[in-house]
């Protein structure tokens, strides 16, 4: 399947190599080319595209608000960052605006590509340098003393494969790090998002965040 593809970037010239370069990776077709946010919503609106990879900072709309706004308005339409910017403050922005990919532009040709797949099957397309910043920021607060009560009913072993989740595990490699089988591995993931309402990966990571699921290292289960 062809990807069909929004770039929004207030720079002419990267907007430019971004889509010169889209056009020579295989499974993508750049259908239209923003030059702010308010632009790329409407480019939206008009093309009903499977991807934007979206700039974060522009004029008039800044790439926040316009991923806001065309996931509100076109929920069907995914959207990946593409930007200079890897600081925290950009990063849960994006994600807490819908974002469902986030890389930066050193990113190579194959890992947008990847991005783009991973979105569109209902998985989070993270750098993995962006994945670290998230493993970071949730593990930098100490653990509270005493028993967790887990939130909407969860497991510890629910929590704790959503935290391999979060991390940017798949099925099997969640299976081999806790010793289990893939089935299994699978029946966990489905519990919890019933339980969480969640309802892909890349909603999972926001989840873990937001409740502070993941687990720093060395905790297990018994």
């Amino acid at each position: 399947m062809t990807a069909r593809v929004i770039v929004a970037d207030d720079q002419a010239v990267v907007r430019e190599g971004i889509v010169m370069l889209l056009g020579l990776l295989p499974g993508i077709e750049v259908v239209g080319a923003a030059r702010d946010g308010e632009e790329a919503v409407a480019l939206v609106a008009e093309l009903d595209p499977d991807v934007v990879l979206m700039d974060l900072r522009m004029p008039r709309c800044d790439g926040v608000e316009a991923t806001r706004r065309i996931r509100a308005g076109h929920p069907r339409t995914q959207v990946v960052v593409l930007t200079t910017y890897a600081d925290d403050d950009s990063l849960f922005a994006a994600l807490r605006a819908g974002a469902r990919g986030y890389l930066t532009k050193d990113a190579e040709g194959e890992e947008i590509v990847r991005a783009v797949e991973d979105v569109l099957a209902g998985q989070a397309g993270l750098a993995p340098a962006v994945q670290r910043r998230l493993l970071e920021r949730v593990t930098a607060e100490p653990a509270a003393s005493g028993p967790v009560e887990l939130p909407d009913g969860l497991t510890a072993r629910e929590a704790e494969v959503l935290s391999l989740v979060a991390e940017g595990l798949s099925n099997k490699e969640i299976a081999q790090r806790l010793h289990i089988g893939a089935a299994t591995v699978k029946t966990h993931i489905n519990n919890l998002f019933a339980k969480t309402g969640v309802r892909d990966r890349a909603q999972a990571v926001r989840y873990a965040y937001q409740r502070g699921l993941i687990m720093p290292p060395g905790t297990t289960i018994t």
